[in-house]
């Protein structure tokens, strides 16, 4: 018998949590999931991934917004949408995430218990419940999979109800006529777009020149083109020096002397690592200035090896999708269990209106690496199922290398982005070339067809290579004998 309660306790039931957990059970070991929450599934599940996902669907389903192009941007599939229209759907679906995440964990024998965790010493924690209880478990090793909290600073008034972070926003008791945005990160850009559509006045406030920096900028330009037409007013490069709560709406007082008035500011500038309170020294381990803890990369091990980390607490890529995988891997090397490791090409999705999916590297990474490239593009209106949808904006942009034909990456913006890019991952992981796209066949119609367009694109433009090559007729040689008289 284990001198310790559980092989592997895991502080977290997010998406890396909850992966480690059931691949654990799976190995039949001793594991206990402990969440301050009495409900399982953490941010992810209940203020952030699906959340907004579930919002964006809600939106663009009751408005109407894939339809517009045909019947008008007055159409609408509902009238009047308020916000108990919105929180319907998104309590449904959040009831059924922690229904199946439940029943996992139960198939899957996995303890989990309710309560604020902190570190008493390098194998002991101590979980305190609302109820007022302690209880002390040992373990032989860890997981902290706490994820991120909202980034609040205090020149910030906020007041839960016209000045809201991200977690906030969702509880909103009815929807604003005009709303400001500050932040155009991830959250900031998709809750901007997502108000947008349902005709709210949005303005979008980026203190920097630019955002989103880690896509393509031939998609950003496009998607800004998209979004300022939709109605969003977009600022960028002023900083804010004032935010005012004026109790009939709330006022913004930007560097450049300009003002920007709303009935209600969602701020969502930065999030922290959820680190506080889990008293790190007593295991040994520090923090960056935001909360995150540094872990070596193929394994999620901390600088103690018996403690683990995964998902936003350990910053950058900071995706769901990838603290799923993260939690497989460290809870594998954690119980010393051999398993397939993470592929080199993840997909980064944005569930913006419209999307926004890349794959790879972008055309400003190739040029300062100094590889050469080609590029296809395809637009969505070129596609028939593009005319059928009704689109009229959307593209798709690779990169092939000059020198191996290889795929280098994929960017996409506009409907369906998020599920198309996975096409682009295959073919990248795999090490596809150009004519991967040329010489295959993609259903008709359909917007995967846009791979084949913009392989297309990009073959027709890089050097022929020689097995298709015109082969030109040789010559017969000439021969230096004299003609005979003609008798």
């Amino acid at each position: 018998m284990s001198q310790y309660d559980y092989d592997l306790v895991i502080i977290g039931s997010g998406p890396s949590g909850r992966t480690a957990a059931i691949q654990a059970g799976k190995l039949k070991r001793r594991v206990l999931v402990i969440d301050r929450k009495d409900r399982l599934g953490g941010v992810s599940v209940h203020t952030g991934t699906v959340p907004s996902k579930t919002l964006r669907e809600t939106v663009l389903n009751l408005t109407g917004w894939r339809e517009r192009s045909f019947y008008g941007r007055a159409y609408r599939v509902k009238d009047q949408i308020d916000a108990e229209d919105l929180k319907a759907r998104l309590h449904m679906t959040l009831d059924h995430e922690v229904d199946v995440l439940e029943h996992q964990f139960n198939r899957n024998h996995v303890d989990w218990l309710a309560g604020l965790a902190r570190f008493t010493g390098p194998h002991e924690i101590e979980v305190a419940t609302e109820a007022g209880d302690t209880t002390r478990i040992t373990g032989e090793k860890f997981l902290i999979a706490t994820g991120t909290r909202t980034y609040r600073p205090d020149d910030v008034p906020f007041n839960g109800k016209t000045v809201v972070d991200g977690d906030e926003f969702l509880e909103m008791e009815e929807i604003p006529r005009s709303l400001i945005v500050v932040g155009a990160g991830v959250i900031g850009v998709e809750y901007a777009t997502m108000f947008s559509a349902l005709d709210v006045r949005v303005t979008l406030i980026e203190p920097r020149e630019t955002f989103l920096d880690f896509i393509d900028r031939t998609i950003i330009e496009d998607f800004t083109h998209q979004i300022r037409e939709n109605g969003v007013d977009l600022r960028l490069g002023s900083a804010i020096e004032k935010i005012e709560d004026e109790g009939s709406h709330i006022e913004v007082s930007m560097a450049n002397g300009r003002h920007v008035r709303g009935e209600m500011l969602l701020f969502a500038a930065g999030r922290m690592g959820n680190t506080d309170n889990l008293n790190l020294k007593a295991v040994g381990l520090e923090t960056d200035h935001r909360g995150r803890i540094s872990v070596e990369r193929k394994t999620y091990q901390t600088s103690v090896p018996h403690v683990y980390a995964t998902g936003d607490v350990i910053g950058h890529p900071s995706l769901a999708s990838t603290s799923l995988q993260q939690g497989r891997v460290a809870a594998c090397h954690a119980l010393e269990t051999p398993t397939v490791p993470e592929s080199p090409w993840f997909p980064y999705g944005i569930y913006s209106v419209p999307e926004i999916s890349t794959c790879g590297m972008s055309e400003e990474e190739l040029q300062e690496r100094g590889v050469p490239y080609e590029v296809g593009i395809a637009r969505f209106r070129e596609t028939s199922r593009g005319h059928i949808m009704g689109l009229e904006h959307g593209m798709l942009k690779m990169l092939f290398s000059l020198k191996t034909r290889r795929v280098l990456g994929v960017q996409i913006v506009g409907e369906g982005a998020t599920e198309l890019i996975h096409i682009a991952q295959a073919v990248l992981n795999l090490q596809g070339t150009v004519e991967y796209f040329v010489q295959n066949t993609f259903n008709y119609p359909t917007l995967a067809e846009a791979y084949k367009i913009a392989g297309l694109d990009a073959f027709n433009r890089m050097p022929i290579p020689d097995e298709f090559k015109v082969k030109q007729p040789t010559k017969a040689p000439e021969t230096s004998e004299p003609k005979k008289a003609e008798e």
